[in-house]
Order: C-alpha cells, then structure tokens, then sequence
C-alpha cells in the first residue's frame, strides 16, 4: 500500500493556511484598530506589539501558495484564474502595510499621520478581500476542460461580500484579544470595551454563514445534517457556542483567556469549513486526488516541505518566546 501524498499535501496546505489566519489575523487586526485609538503613544505600543513577529507570521502564506502550485497545480491555476482580482488586492494591501511599518517610523510628526492611515487601509484591504476570496471559494467555482470558465468578476456577489465583513470582525476581536494580552492600562481597557461588541457580532456572523452555507449549497447540507454525520459533527457548533461564553465571561478579569478563545474560536470555524468542503479542493466536484500532481512530484516537493517546516515552527516559536510580555513605550519600532 502506498503513501498518499496527496493527502499529506492536503493536511500540510490546511494547516498552514489555518496557522496563518490565526498569526496573521490578530496582526491585521491590531491596523484595523487604529482609527478607535486616537492617542499617538498608544499607536505607538500597537504597532510595537507585532513588530518583531509580523513578517515571520506570513510565511504560512507563502507556503499555502507553493504547496498548493507544487502539489495541486490543478487548483493552483483554476483558483488563480478565478480569484485573480480579488487576490491581488489581497496583496497590495500587505504591501501597503508593511509599507506603512517602515515609513511610520521614521516619518517626522507632521506626516506620521498619513502611515497610520496607510497602516489601516493597507490592512482592511487585506483582510476584507481574503474574506471575499474565502467566499468566493466556498461559493464555487466553473470549471470546464480543466479550465476556468467564469467570468471575472463571478467573485463579486452578497454572500463573498458578507464573508469579507465577517472576517474583518474576526481580525478586529483577535486584534483586541492580542492587545489585551500586551498592553495595559487605559490601552488595554480600550480593548476590553472593544472586545465585547466585536465578539457578539462574530457569532453572529458565524451563525449567518452556518445557516446560508448549507441553505445555498445541497452538498454541505447533506454532509452536516444526514445521519450519522449529524451525531457527530453536531459538538462542534456546541463547542463553538461554549467557546464563545467563555471569551465573554473572561473579558473583564483575564488578560491571556480572551486571546486564546479567540483563536479557538477561529480554528473551530475553519474546521468546520475544512469539512464543508473536503475532499474537494475546487468546489463543488473536483477533489484533491483528481486535481494532484503525479506522485513522484508530490514525494519530491514534500521531501523540502517536511525538512523546511520545523525550521519555520522553531524559529516562529522562538520568536514569540522572546518577544513575551507587555509591550512598553520605549519598545517602539525603529
């Protein structure tokens, strides 16, 4: 019996992709703060807050992109082709953000201005257009002959659009969450009051896409609601919802709780898009074994991912280590 790469690829392409909404998520949602918090000092400890891990949190990206080109060439240039717009808008605004860290710093106070506006365009840009590439994607895509056969502008419709304000309201409560946990004082009791409006419109948006998913796409609704699948399947929104009562409770009293039910609320609700869709890797009908490059391949590129990976989680890990604890005004970025 042999290996399945295509399902190792699968996992690995999964699992990056969900690490890197999760790392990245709260740093996007530090920017999308900005215009709440006024004060320039206390921008000052935001930005302080993730600049050492900012960059190294998008390497998940990176290797989302290659995994998928190497191991799935299929979906890689379908997606591509589809999502094109709405993913190079998802760029720019990383650009422009990382732009806006470096020119920030060194800008003169008349102009620091404009990169803080920079610093949350750049990062709403981000966010709100990989929520409407997630739309889009679970929202399907024609294919014919191995090829796209939409249109260009078939990304574009209520539900993508929906999902891109749900995730800029992801992004908004990590960000608060993460800056609970790094900051205090009037900062952090900012981000207190700020968590709490963020949180209950992400169960509500969490709620909206779990209803209208299955209402728009017979093939999930079946995979959620027949029998066994529902018996279980059914403790995930359960955990959801007990997931979500204890970030809430632990608001007003805990500094790292808050932060780590956030994250556990966005990874419970990737798995649940994870098995929405699987196996398929171009919705609706194209799964991951037909879309696969030859196994030879798969072996050869999974060779470099398996040797590069630890090296990514050690020195992601170290560097949280040694960057741990609050975050002062002299820690700034220069």
């Amino acid at each position: 019996m042999g290996v399945d790469t295509a399902l190792i690829w699968a996992v690995i392409i999964l699992i990056g992709t969900m690490l890197y909404v999760i790392a990245d998520g709260f740093d996007l949602g530090v920017g999308l703060l900005f215009p709440s918090v006024p004060n320039e000092q206390h921008r000052d400890r935001m930005m302080a807050s993730v600049a050492p891990i900012w960059d190294g949190n998008e390497t998940w990206l990176v290797l989302g992109g290659a995994g998928l080109m190497a191991a799935f060439p299929l979906a890689y240039s379908v997606v591509l082709s589809a999502l094109y717009i709405p993913i190079l808008l998802m760029l720019v605004g990383l650009i422009l953000r990382g732009v806006a860290f470096e020119a920030r710093a060194k800008a003169r106070d008349r102009s620091r201005h404009r990169w803080d506006n920079a610093f949350f365009g750049g990062s709403l840009l981000a966010t709100l257009f990989q929520g409407i590439i997630l739309g889009a994607y679970l929202s399907g895509i024609e294919v014919e002959e191995g090829r796209y056969s939409g249109g260009p502008w078939d990304w574009i419709s209520p539900f993508s659009l929906f999902c891109g304000i749900s995730l800029t309201t992801a992004y908004g409560l990590l960000g608060c969450t993460w800056l609970i946990l790094k900051t205090d004082g009037p900062l952090q009791d900012k981000m207190r009051a700020l968590a709490g409006p963020l949180s209950w419109l992400l169960m509500a948006a969490m709620l909206t896409v779990s209803i209208w998913t299955p209402l728009t796409h017979p093939a999930i609704a079946e995979r959620w609601f027949s029998l066994p699948n529902l018996y279980w399947l059914a403790p995930l929104p359960i955990l959801s919802g007990v997931t979500w009562l204890i970030l809430l409770r632990s608001l007003p009293k805990s500094e790292s709780s808050p932060f780590i039910m956030a994250l556990t609320m966005m990874g419970l609700g990737f798995l649940g898009l994870g098995i929405s869709l699987w196996p398929n890797v171009i919705p609706p009908s194209i799964d991951i074994w037909a879309a696969s490059s030859p196994a030879s391949s798969q072996g050869f590129a999974l060779v470099g991912a398996l040797l590069i990976i630890p090296v990514i989680l050690t020195y992601t890990a170290w560097s949280y280590y040694v960057f741990r604890g609050k975050v002062n005004l002299e820690d700034g970025y220069h």
